[in-house]
């Protein structure tokens, strides 16, 4: 016996869904960076291996036991502790102590996600708050950069003991070699990765692969990474253009450092991040002009983590300003005659 159509049906928004979920979405990005992972192991052999499996243990321990528990449900079915602890650890020196990667995957989820009562509460990218955090922690550590070896370079630096001195070999990232020496690095090594720097920021062909097909699967939106690459490379061509000896080059501004790290991968962060189009080109514009205004004028060679965390403050004042207005209703919020 089948149930006849109801003339009148009656249900609660959303009437038009997508079909994506939580998890899903997660899953997604999880392997959009795979190839990012196989090239940290690649140029840092089997250390990137141990600060990625450290930090994401952090991020699902803490999740573990802080993460909230709607109607008893595991805290770790939606994919975002792992996530955020692969995220964090693609953005650490691949010397790091691994007990240091650690306590940033436990600070990325307890005062980056906890406290703000779980997934799609927080205000700022958990990865980065755990990312700050350990950069005001450790700078000596955070801001020591050791070379790349083959894939099966494992470094004493990850066994050192709490709080006991490290030795590393150190060596300069292109953008510190460019702030502090005035040395270029030529686009081909920043394009393949034969470069220095965290593990997921090294090549940036892959991410710019990796960014493309989680665009085409509306993985975020696409007018934030483009709106913070079109800025950086718009504003570091003004000064270049004004003095190119005092200045790098715009390629070098947008193929240097983790900008496409940082654009394809955390500023799209769907709960930190402005869900109007408008919205979105005013956070991707507002995060690439802190990147070149802390780059050239900052004390630090870096500016993306700092430039996509206070953007992250800002957004809900820029969804308030960019609020469309109620259907019926005039600018003003009264009743439309």
């Amino acid at each position: 016996m089948t149930r006849a159509v109801p003339k009148l049906l009656i249900q609660s928004s959303p009437f038009l869904r997508r079909g994506a979920t939580a998890p899903g979405l997660m899953l997604d990005v999880l392997i959009g960076l795979v190839p990012v992972v196989a090239a940290a192991v690649w140029f840092f052999g089997i250390s990137a291996v141990l600060v990625l499996v450290s930090a994401t243990a952090g991020a699902v321990l803490t999740e573990w036991i802080a993460g909230p528990r709607p109607h008893g449900r595991n805290p770790l079915r939606d994919n975002s502790a792992v996530l955020t602890g692969v995220l964090l650890g693609l953005t650490l020196p691949p010397g790091v102590p691994l007990w240091i990667a650690f306590v940033g995957g436990v600070v990325a989820i307890g005062l980056g996600k906890a406290v703000f009562g779980g997934l799609g509460q927080n205000l700022f990218n958990p990865a980065l708050v755990g990312r700050a955090f350990l950069q005001a922690a450790f700078p000596t550590v955070m801001t020591t950069w050791s070379a790349s070896g083959g894939i099966l370079t494992i470094r004493s630096s990850n066994f050192a003991l709490p709080f006991m001195h490290a030795d590393a070999i150190t060596t300069a990232t292109p953008l510190g070699a460019m702030k502090f020496a005035g040395e270029g690095t030529g686009w081909l090594d920043l394009l393949l990765g034969n470069v220095n720097g965290s593990l997921g920021e090294t090549s940036a062909l892959i991410i710019i692969v990796c960014g493309l097909v989680l665009t085409a699967r509306r993985a975020f939106d696409w007018r934030i990474p483009a709106s913070i690459v079109l800025t950086v490379a718009a504003l570091s061509s003004v000064f270049w253009l004004v003095n190119s000896e005092r200045y790098p080059d715009p390629l070098f501004m947008v193929l240097s450092g983790g900008l496409l790290f940082g654009a394809v991968y955390m500023a799209t962060d769907p709960v930190t991040s402005p869900v109007s189009p408008r919205g979105a080109w005013v956070f991707g514009i507002g995060i690439g002009v802190l990147v070149v205004l802390i780059r050239l004028f900052g004390g630090l060679p870096e500016g993306v983590m700092y430039a996509i965390l206070l953007m992250n403050a800002a957004t809900p004042l820029i969804e308030r300003i960019d609020q469309p207005r109620a259907l019926g209703r005039t600018n003003r919020g009264s009743p439309a005659a």
